[in-house]
């Protein structure tokens, strides 16, 4: 461990800290990464911790809530919907009153069906993440303690080993490697070794070896962060549309 003797060990400058992406850290030195995210091989103390806390947020990705009345309402809206809505208008004008309730019971119950279904979906997934919550091994006060991931901050030093869910961007310390799982993130199919100021990224599985790393990003500004991003904002057009 002498290479980790030589980092710098001594409390925050008080230099503001700003975020960079991930990949800018790639060419950077170990040295220069703790000076810039004003952090040490001790870790952070748990005030510090709560100030980055407070300035960066939870290390999760939020998911929009929709209210559930719109939710419903919205489910009238559609495709497939809008035909049987213009059935309705086309049999009222035809003054074939009984198809329009017929048609419009029919939308209804779909609807009442589908949004139900959803509900219980997302009630179960909401569950599921909760058993499934991630922890990590933060050095904290100069001692290793195990930690929510929602609560890890840019500049904490977190430990990693095998089957551990890499809580956030992270970069490497000492001479320490590690064959890390990143299909998740990249559909590599093999598992890529990842050694000394080398990066691991939020969401990947460490499949082999153990290491100290210093935390880059968190939350929305990791790569997985950003990714999933995207994916929220990107809107493929479904057959029955183009149809």
């Amino acid at each position: 461990m002498y290479f980790l003797d030589r980092l710098p060990s001594s409390k925050y400058s008080g230099i503001p800290l700003e975020t960079k992406r991930t990949s800018d850290y790639k060419e950077i030195s170990i040295e220069e990464t703790i000076k810039l995210l004003d952090t040490s091989v001790d870790g952070l103390t748990e005030s510090e911790a709560k100030k980055r806390l407070d300035k960066f947020g939870y290390n999760e990705v939020r998911e929009k809530r929709r209210s559930p009345v719109l939710d419903f309402l919205s489910r009238y809206w559609g495709p497939m919907p809008w035909l049987l809505e213009l059935a309705i208008v086309l049999s009222y004008f035809a003054h074939h009153y009984l198809e329009v309730a017929i048609i419009f019971g029919l939308l209804t119950v779909n609807v009442v069906i589908g949004f139900r279904h959803s509900r219980s979906s997302r009630r179960a997934l909401e569950l599921l993440k909760k058993r499934l919550a991630i922890t990590s091994n933060v050095l904290r006060n100069r001692e290793w303690i195990v930690k929510d991931a929602k609560e890890i901050v840019p500049g904490d030093i977190i430990r990693v080993g095998i089957g551990n869910i890499v809580p956030a961007d992270a970069k490497i310390l000492g001479d320490d490697e590690v064959s890390v799982d990143q299909s998740s993130l990249t559909g590599e199919s093999l598992p890529v070794n990842v050694h000394n100021s080398g990066i691991i990224y939020s969401s990947s599985i460490i499949k082999r070896g153990e290491a100290r790393a210093v935390v880059l990003n968190t939350g929305v500004n990791t790569y997985f962060g950003k990714t999933v991003e995207l994916v929220k904002i990107a809107k493929p057009t479904s057959h029955q549309e183009q149809v």
